[in-house]
């Protein structure tokens, strides 16, 4: 059985652990520019560098990548590999309150 490219990256996927919702922690959350995307610009898969390098696997493939913020710790791995910079680190309190934390907070 001949592997494809895509089989040769081990996948993970973002869970809650020991350690809860990890992106309780970060200061700063990554930005996508979707306009400055490779992976847009082209219509297909064909960068995903944020989404190999993620240490978290909080990266989605996809058109755009989608990043789960509820996961994200901020490292900023993900703008330091993005070739076309469409990916920015933004202090917590400059780009407002990520929905989808604020309505878990508000189910608690």
């Amino acid at each position: 059985m001949r592997m494809s490219k895509r089989d040769e990256i081990a996948m993970s996927t973002p869970a809650v652990g020991e350690a809860g919702l990890t992106g309780d922690w970060r200061s700063k959350h990554p930005v996508l520019d979707a306009v400055a995307c490779s992976a847009v610009k082209q219509g297909r898969e064909s960068c995903q560098f944020c989404w190999a390098y993620c240490p978290d696997a909080c990266i989605s493939r996809g058109v755009p990548p989608t990043i789960e913020l509820a996961y994200c710790k901020g490292c900023g791995i993900c703008s330091e590999v993005c070739p076309s910079s469409a990916i920015e680190m933004v202090p917590e309190g400059e780009h407002g309150v990520c929905e989808i934390l604020e309505a878990e907070r508000i189910e608690r």
